[in-house]
């Protein structure tokens, strides 16, 4: 059992730790917290340190910011369908006896562990490439017009761009899930003469609850920051900008740091709603 005197050592051990990581987290909030109440516009040498909620009132009221938080949601509720979806279906998949499965399993985690950037040039390059990409090649195959995705459905392209480097992630939860229900169970529902589909809606989906609520509370908090494959495809064009991105652009684009700091204390604000209303819903699923 650990002691006074163990512990007083522990804490002074961590104590250089903990002070430098509230140092990294706490002054670029603060100094945020404090530009947004500023008109700072270094470019056109502008500083006035306090012009009251101006920044605020200007963010929100703006029809961009509207529409790029309807284009946030839109773009995390698509690739959680789809994480989720073909999570459940490869983890029922791998969960399978086959050849080579440890192989398999290292493939499938592969693209995790991509960069984000990284991985949206290769879809833009290899794939979405109106000239030499993978699809238009399949398009000139069956004598169609080549479809340039990027243009004509830049929603649709970059959710399957994030959803392709989040499923191993959503994979690897729900397979782990999977291990964990019975055997018994599920043999002896089979003998009882119960098809797949209803052993899979009546026995195995309510047992991955858990995990499905755990892998929406934690994709939510990291799609709510999507930036790099934004950047990368469509720079976000063509109604592809969403919260960060629109700060990004009043900061560095417009040069207005004050403006900038203010959308992205709303984002902070927005984002930890969004966590805390999703934590509460894993607490309640995880009590029951």
């Amino acid at each position: 059992m650990a002691t006074e005197h163990s512990r007083s050592s522990a804490r002074i051990m961590i104590a250089p730790a903990v002070f430098v990581l509230l140092v990294w987290m706490l002054v670029p909030l603060c100094m945020t917290l404090y530009f947004s109440f500023a008109d700072y516009r270094p470019m056109r040498a502008t500083f006035d340190a306090w012009i009251g909620f101006d920044n605020y009132v200007s963010f929100l009221t703006s029809s961009s910011f509207l529409s790029s938080l309807g284009t946030t949601l839109l773009m995390v509720g698509g690739i959680l369908i789809i994480t989720i979806t073909g999570g459940i279906g490869l983890a029922l998949l791998l969960d399978q006896p086959m050849f080579g499965q440890g192989i398999v399993r290292i493939l499938v985690i592969a693209p995790f562990f991509v960069m984000p950037t990284v991985s949206a040039l290769v879809w833009k390059n290899m794939f979405f490439n109106v000239d030499n990409g993978l699809f238009s090649y399949l398009f000139k195959f069956f004598g169609a017009q080549p479809y340039d995705f990027l243009s004509q459905s830049p929603l649709l392209s970059i959710v399957v761009i994030v959803a392709w480097q989040w499923l191993p992630f959503a994979t690897l939860i729900l397979l782990t899930a999977v291990q964990s229900l019975s055997s018994e169970q599920l043999e002896a529902a089979e003998m009882d003469g119960a098809p797949p589909i209803a052993r899979f809606w009546y026995m195995i989906l309510p047992h991955l609850s858990r995990a499905i609520t755990v892998v929406i509370l934690i994709q939510t908090i990291f799609l709510l920051s999507i930036f790099a494959e934004i950047f990368v495809t469509t720079n976000g064009a063509f109604g592809t900008r969403t919260l960060t991105y629109l700060v990004y652009q009043r900061v560095l684009e417009s040069q207005n740091i004050g403006l900038g700091s203010a959308g992205g204390i709303v984002a902070v604000i927005l984002a930890n709603i969004v966590a805390i209303f999703l934590m509460r819903i894993v607490g309640k699923n995880l009590d029951n």
